[in-house]
């Protein structure tokens, strides 16, 4: 019996914008002036709010966080696409989304600084609370999505992780149930080359991460994670087709981690100097402004505004976050399950004990 073959397979790759800023007209998404400039100062805040909490972090002010530096064309520009129906199930390096679904600067004070309120959310805001677990948020949003469809829901679900969670069991899992499912779905990879110390190059033997849909039958793309056009018209395509019922999509934005794993890493032991010098000439920020001042639609001027609003609605939030003094330390066992057991109960009696003592001996 002759060999026969069952399939061809290859990987697409997107760029509209390039790292000089020049924009393929081609292939540029419709969007207003307006929406353009929404989309900067998304990116624009999630940056300044980042590196502003690097430093409280240094001043002991909030504890251990991951910045997101770098990666802000990954992520605001998929929520940028998606609408208030959609749900964000995302992992702990996309502040600007979380903060475009309408979580506040507070908010990831106080959850930085160990308190649980930081992960309360209003009713119907349709955003999960930060994944430490590396790649388990994929199958909670596989979860969510296929819970939508079986009623009828017109959304779709973005989940968000890294390139080091497609190593993990439950990238695979998420994959394999969306894609037998059709379970709208849209998987985004920021591939930032480095699962903290461990580079891209030892995840996996790949040529690229987009390719691992292959094996579940379901789309799969490689798009410039630092092309907030790219990612806008990628996802809102791949919103689409899961809305209008074609199933999941998985999507790896290549971008580059600019700074430190979390405020407890180092990587200046892994990685070197000349590397990150090269992407940091490729980061978002300054090629999406130079697209908008070619444009017309943004001078020095404007900035220099934006600057002063930014600053101030930070500033703002910090100062809110530190008058607040009734946090509730025991919060945690308020969430194990949905009635109290005894056995938690003793569990938190004995935390709140540490605690009083611990306040005694300072």
């Amino acid at each position: 019996m002759p060999i026969t073959e069952v399939g061809k397979f290859s990987v697409s790759y997107l760029q509209i914008l390039d790292e000089q800023g020049k924009v393929d007209k081609d292939l540029e998404p419709d969007l207003s002036n307006e929406d353009l400039i929404k989309l900067y100062r998304s990116m624009f805040l999630a940056r300044e709010a980042d590196q502003r909490m690097i430093k409280l972090q240094r001043q002991g002010r909030i504890g251990t966080l991951g910045p997101s530096s770098g990666q802000e064309a990954a992520h605001c520009a998929p929520m940028f696409a998606a609408t208030d129906k959609d749900w964000m199930v995302g992992a702990f390096r996309e502040a600007g989304a979380r903060m475009m679904k309408g979580e506040t600067i507070e908010q990831a004070l106080i959850f930085y600084n160990g308190f649980e309120e930081g992960n309360q959310r209003p009713e119907g805001q349709r955003i999960l609370p930060i994944s430490i677990i590396v790649g388990s948020q994929t199958l909670h949003a596989v979860g969510i999505a296929y819970a939508m469809k079986y009623q009828g829901e017109d959304s779709a679900v973005i989940s968000f992780f890294g390139d080091g969670a497609t190593s993990e069991g439950d990238f695979h899992e998420a994959l394999n149930f969306a894609g037998v499912w059709k379970a709208p779905v849209v998987f985004i990879c920021q591939n930032n080359q480095w699962a903290i110390s461990v580079p891209r190059s030892k995840q996996t033997n790949s040529k690229t991460l987009a390719q691992k849909a292959i094996a579940y039958d379901i789309p799969g793309i490689q798009v410039d994670g630092n092309d907030a056009l790219a990612m806008y018209k990628a996802t809102k395509e791949a919103l689409d087709r899961a809305k209008a019922g074609e199933g999941p999509t998985l999507i790896e934005a290549v971008t580059y981690r600019l700074m430190m794993h979390t405020t407890a890493d180092d990587p200046t032991k892994y990685r070197t100097k000349e590397e990150e010098d090269e992407w940091w000439k490729k980061e978002p920020l300054s090629r999406f402004k130079t697209y908008l001042t070619d444009k017309g639609i943004w001078d020095d001027q404007k900035q220099k505004a934006l600057d002063e609003e930014v600053k101030k609605e930070i500033d703002d939030a910090i100062k809110k976050f530190e008058s607040i003094t009734d946090f509730k330390p025991d919060a945690p066992f308020d969430h194990v399950f949905g009635t109290r057991h005894d056995e938690i109960e003793e569990q938190r009696e004995e935390f709140l004990e540490n605690l009083r003592k611990e306040a005694a001996d300072a």
